[in-house]
């Protein structure tokens, strides 16, 4: 073997983690899921917007709120979006917000 060739361990299927056990263990868990619930939220709402032709100006104007806001309803990275403004934004747009404890 080569000095500049590293020894890799192999692991055995069960000595491997998923991700929200990794996640879980370094205390992140919680953050990745609101992240991703953002984010697919978001994703829908504007799928919706590009369906009517709808621009973030015209969302705002419709919701009584301002063009920022939707930008910040919008932004997968930005968790400060209140479930009424989610529920608005879904009603604009011909949708529904549905939540539900498993």
């Amino acid at each position: 073997m080569m000095a500049s060739e590293k020894m890799i361990e192999k692991r055995s299927v069960s000595e491997l983690s998923t991700l929200d056990s990794f996640l879980s263990d370094i205390g992140k868990l919680e953050e990745f899921q609101a992240t991703a619930i953002k984010e697919v939220l978001a994703w829908q709402i504007e799928e919706a917007m590009k369906e009517q032709h709808l621009s973030r100006k015209r969302l705002a104007e419709r919701m009584g709120t301002s063009r920022s806001q939707i930008g910040r309803l919008l932004d997968p990275k930005d968790g400060n979006v209140t479930l009424s403004t989610l529920q608005r934004a879904a009603e604009v747009v011909g949708r529904k917000v549905r939540i539900e404890l498993i």
